[in-house]
């Protein structure tokens, strides 16, 4: 067609395979979507077809570098949120897009580094950095306990702090404690092990075990938290829509000097047994507007894991509201 248009992207220094995926298959998935000619050629990334769809595939394909350029290894389904981000914010993608080596962490003896994937996620890793407390409130799969596992580990590499303690409610989810075998460590284990696995996604397995032998990251459920002063520490308190309201004002008031604290918590998920129980509900009602306490919220548009999760999430809250 005679108002076809070409539009070629730089993909020096890039992994082919990163960007590209298996077979081609992002590249595939981003002419599907956009209705668009996807090639790459060597350093070259380049788009044709109709000018307004190759408009929207340059942003996405633009964004899609970014990733690819910071260590990403892409698959169809970020290329379908991008597809859909950009689709839903009429071109914030190349608006709010960071510089390459913005909202970065990266972290020693890991392989990659660890950034934002989506702008729910941008905004969330700046609030964690410009705030001493920070509530984030969203949906499984948006990477809210992962970054913020991140961030400390980021803290601590750069001597900011001194110690990092991660802490969950050990709320019963339709089971009970008391059924499990071992003692009380060994009941409450299950509970923390996301909290393990994050860590170990972040640092070597033998530094981690080194480091909660020294004390220097403390893996905890919440009670154990009563009675304490937490100074020079970055503190996570994870699935807190489980701990209750006392529980909530009990770990907001153990932050000692040079300490910051990430809160975070799923709304849909509460599995106390009176819903308005709930701590997270709380703070949410009475804290907003306090001088270095940020709020942030992540959506289904910020899942990261599979493209599925987000389609259940979404399927759930319809559910709800029907």
């Amino acid at each position: 067609m005679t108002d076809d248009i070409t539009h070629r992207l730089s993909a020096e220094g890039l992994d082919p395979l990163a960007l590209a995926g298996v077979n081609d298959g992002n590249l595939l998935e981003l002419s599907r979507r956009l209705g668009v000619r996807v090639s790459l050629r060597g350093d070259t990334l380049s788009l044709a077809g109709p000018a307004p769809a190759v408009e929207r595939a340059t942003v996405v394909a633009q964004a899609l570098v970014d990733l690819a350029r910071m260590g990403e290894t892409l698959d169809v389904h970020d290329v379908e949120r991008l597809v859909t981000e950009e689709s839903q914010g009429g071109g914030a993608l190349a608006e709010g897009r960071p510089p390459a080596d913005a909202a970065k962490i990266i972290l020693p003896g890991l392989r990659r580094v660890i950034q934002p994937k989506t702008s729910g996620q941008r905004e969330y890793l700046r609030s964690i950095a410009e705030h001493d407390i920070v509530i984030g409130i969203g949906p499984a799969g948006t990477g809210k306990t992962y970054l913020a596992v991140a961030a400390a580990v980021d803290a601590l590499a750069r001597k900011r702090v001194r110690r990092i303690i991660l802490a969950r409610p050990a709320v019963e989810a339709g089971e009970n404690l008391g059924f499990l075998p071992g003692d009380l460590q060994q009941k409450v284990d299950p509970y923390l092990r996301p909290l393990y696995d994050a860590l170990e996604d972040m640092m070597p397995r033998d530094r981690v075990e080194k480091a909660i032998e020294s004390r220097t990251i403390e893996i905890a459920t919440l009670a154990y938290m009563r009675g304490r002063t937490l100074s020079d520490a970055f503190v996570i308190l994870d699935e807190a829509q489980n701990a209750t309201g006392m529980q909530m004002k009990m770990f907001l008031t153990r932050l000692g000097v040079n300490s910051r604290a990430v809160i975070t918590g799923d709304k849909t998920q509460i599995d106390l047994l009176n819903r308005e129980d709930s701590g997270l509900l709380q703070v949410e009602r009475i804290l907003p507007g306090i001088d270095g306490i940020g709020f942030c919220y992540l959506a289904d548009s910020d899942v990261v894991r599979h493209r599925l999760v987000r389609d259940i999430i979404r399927a759930y809250a319809e559910d709800a509201q029907g």
